[in-house]
């Protein structure tokens, strides 16, 4: 998928196909264990996708940060 297309979809939608990916990044890896797997290709892509989604939603992160709250002195002294 391409990272245009990516950057359409909502931080939640985007970790659900995180989630989806890497599973199916840990089904490939068994695949290639056992000599079943048909296109060594689909690994690669498979991780560069999971990196592409990821990127992004650091990307977002860094964009919009969460504001930092301030230590009282009795929080900084404990």
């Amino acid at each position: 998928m391409k990272a245009f297309e990516l950057r359409g979809l909502s931080d939640s939608e985007l970790i659900k196909r995180i989630q989806e990916e890497e599973e199916s990044m840990a089904n490939l890896r068994f695949q290639k264990v056992i000599s079943q797997l048909e296109n060594p290709m689909k690994l690669r892509l498979t991780r560069k996708d999971i990196a592409r989604m990821k990127s992004i939603l650091r990307e977002r992160q860094l964009k919009n940060p969460e504001p930092k709250t301030e230590q009282t002195d009795n929080q900084k002294k404990a």
